[in-house]
């Protein structure tokens, strides 16, 4: 399994790595198809999750949280929300 810094880096990188474990490569695959292209989602998206050993419910909770995440930016962009300002910067 990969440590917090190596899956973060993995996460930025376009194309993830070759080395970034299948599980979570189907996962994350997934949710930026459903964010990018919405309508062009298949049944196949959903059998590659399940070949990748996520159950029904998985499946629904990887669609809710990511459909939640884009709903919830997109009422904030909409109102004009602005970000705070990191205290780390």
């Amino acid at each position: 399994m990969l440590d917090d810094e190596a899956l973060l880096a993995g996460l930025e990188a376009d194309p993830l790595p070759e080395d970034f474990p299948p599980r979570l490569r189907a996962m994350v695959t997934y949710a930026l198809k459903l964010t990018r292209e919405p309508s062009s989602m298949e049944r196949s998206d959903v059998q590659a999750l399940e070949d990748a050993g996520f159950d029904h419910g998985a499946v629904l909770a990887i669609a809710e949280v990511t459909a939640y995440y884009a709903y919830v930016n997109r009422i904030a962009d909409g109102l004009g929300v602005e970000l705070e300002p990191d205290p780390a910067d």
